[in-house]
């Protein structure tokens, strides 16, 4: 969970920028080593940006660093 909760921590910061988008947000977990980016594509598969948001991002431990709409924020959490 530490992986997910940090990557949160980064993306919730970076959110407080007024151009914040999606490529952004890819960029800043790019730079997370602990992101398993094949699992991020499968849980990402249907994602629309103007339902969804932001993406969500799969850790190597199976956590899930979640992108939360209601709340506007990342927040980590145990793959369902």
């Amino acid at each position: 969970m530490t992986d997910a909760q940090r990557l949160a921590t980064a993306l919730n910061a970076h959110l407080k920028a007024p151009q914040f988008s999606n490529q952004k947000a890819r960029a800043t977990a790019r730079q997370e080593p602990a992101v398993n980016w094949p699992k991020t594509k499968v849980l990402n598969e249907d994602f629309n940006p103007d339902v969804d948001g932001y993406e969500s991002f799969v850790m190597n431990d199976g956590t899930i660093c979640a992108w939360q709409p209601g709340q506007f924020r990342y927040v980590a959490s145990k793959s369902s």
